[in-house]
């Protein structure tokens, strides 16, 4: 199932985690401080394809295989698909709604699917209801927010692949 490392903009070992990815995997680029998210993207640059998460700017930049869109920018794929066609495309899903009204993305990311430290307060999906979220798509849906191995296991396989962010990360 392919894999997708999200950073979060924490100080921690990025490089060694994207290093420890398979030969298939992405990493989401995201963090809230644009300093921090070009640095990430700098220092990412090399190791593996880069989707740089809400800065189409940057993406340009570090030559980034794409873009993610959160949520709430999602209608803007259409432009961007038409400005880059090379890019890959995805963006942010919290609902059963949020993933039917993808359009013109490569795949979503829905979350969270187990609760997580990330998002505290978020209630999770649970893995039947992602799971019927994900069979429902019309694009490829993978498992994010407190994916790890064993709760991988879990996941239906409506999934086209999973996400994480701290399980992917080397104790430190």
């Amino acid at each position: 199932m392919p894999l997708v490392l999200f950073t979060d903009g924490r100080d921690a070992d990025w490089e060694a985690a994207a290093r420890a990815l398979p030969g298939d995997a992405l990493v989401v680029v995201r963090a809230r401080d644009a300093q921090k998210r070009a640095a990430l993207a700098d220092s990412l640059m090399g190791i593996v394809p880069l989707l740089i998460a809400g800065d189409a700017d940057l993406a340009v930049r570090v030559r980034a295989a794409g873009l993610h869109l959160p949520e709430a920018r999602m209608g803007e794929a259409m432009d961007w698909r038409a400005r880059r066609p090379h890019w890959i495309i995805t963006a942010a899903a919290h609902s059963l709604s949020a993933v039917l009204r993808a359009r013109h993305v490569d795949a979503v990311f829905l979350s969270p699917v187990f609760a997580t430290a990330s998002h505290p307060g978020a209630p999770p999906l649970s893995p039947p209801r992602a799971a019927f979220i994900a069979a429902a798509a019309r694009v490829p849906v993978y498992a994010l927010g407190g994916v790890t191995a064993r709760s991988a296991a879990r996941l239906a396989p409506s999934f086209s692949g999973i996400a994480a962010i701290s399980s992917l990360l080397k104790p430190g």
